[in-house]
């Protein structure tokens, strides 16, 4: 007999990650490392071991010199480092938990990044990246990217963790400052590409999942930690603020624009197959533009924020966060 798999979990069943991830409560207590095993190793993953369903391929089209192909493996070369500095970084959070549940849950959570950087990494060859060059190319790619994007969040995040010691400030600067900002990016990636390459589709759609729970996870603990220590209200406002400084020094509209331009240009030649494809209600993709699309990022990073702040008790910061937050990460 077939075990359910949590609803969150389910790979059919799951949420939308914007929705999910606005609106689950989970706890580092619920999602131990029993948890992860029985419903993302045994759940979310059975019969993906890559990130998809071995039934889907990538159009051949995809890997045609152009546009549409550089578009996607820019996507994916950001992505890529992207996980690989989260997994680096979540080695701290290891390090440095204060208790056996946290220890367990972002040691789940490092196993999940890790597997992002896999199967973001590996779609790469299914685009036509030579296996002997991945790294390099997505090194080379993303240095710039890196350079001016990632590696300050990075910075940001280590100062918190291992050099200040200040757990709790860490926790809330991944689940709203980090990855709060990629759940849009994460929305946004799975409906982009679902009719163009389903594979890249499935595999966004796989680490919103994984977002989902992190989330969570991540605004849960912050709730109750103000629950019981309301004296530390303070001190998490200020690295929201420090977050908010964060953000204004950061470059990310160059690299999404370019990217997104890629994309509307690597389209219109597939316009009859997204004849009827609606990015959301009431929209066609291939009605929309790169602007239009960095707009929609933003209200989704707005929206999303929004909800967890209100979750994890913190209206007042909402006005602070809105409508700065990267569109890239």
């Amino acid at each position: 007999m077939t075990e359910m798999v949590a609803t969150e979990a389910d790979f059919d069943h799951a949420p939308g990650l914007l929705d999910g991830a606005a609106n689950l409560a989970l706890t580092v207590e619920q999602c131990d490392l029993g948890y992860w095993f029985r419903e993302v190793a045994q759940g979310t993953l059975r019969g993906r071991p890559l990130g998809y369903s071995g039934e889907l391929v990538t159009p051949d089209y995809m890997r045609e010199p152009g546009p549409l192909n550089e578009a996607l493996r820019l996507e994916l070369a950001y992505r890529s480092l992207d996980e690989e500095a989260a997994t680096r970084v979540l080695a701290y959070y290891v390090t440095t938990a204060p208790d056996i549940p946290e220890l367990e849950f972002f040691s789940t959570q490092l196993l999940d990044e890790a597997r992002h950087h896999m199967i973001f990494r590996n779609h790469l060859l299914n685009v036509g990246v030579p296996k002997g060059e991945l790294m390099d190319f997505v090194r080379r790619a993303g240095a710039e990217y890196q350079r001016r994007v990632l590696r300050p969040v990075q910075d940001f995040a280590i100062t918190l963790v291992r050099d200040e010691g200040d757990f709790v400030g860490a926790v809330v600067a991944f689940a709203v400052i980090i990855e709060g900002v990629l759940a849009a990016s994460t929305e946004l990636s799975e409906r982009k590409w679902g009719v163009l390459d389903p594979v890249a589709g499935e595999i966004a759609r796989g680490a919103a999942i994984d977002e989902i729970r992190h989330l969570a996870v991540g605004s849960s603990y912050v709730r109750d930690h103000l629950i019981k220590h309301p004296e530390d209200r303070g001190h998490v406002l200020e690295v929201l603020r420090r977050g908010r400084q964060l953000w204004d020094q950061l470059e990310d509209e160059e690299f999404v624009m370019h990217r997104e331009r890629l994309f509307q240009e690597g389209m219109q030649p597939h316009a009859e197959a997204l004849r009827d494809y609606e990015i959301f209600p009431g929209r066609r993709l291939i009605d929309t533009t790169p602007q239009e699309r960095w707009e929609l990022a933003a209200k989704w990073n707005d929206d999303l924020a929004d909800a967890r702040l209100r979750f994890m008790g913190l209206p007042e910061a909402i006005d602070l966060l809105r409508a700065k937050a990267p569109r890239i990460l």
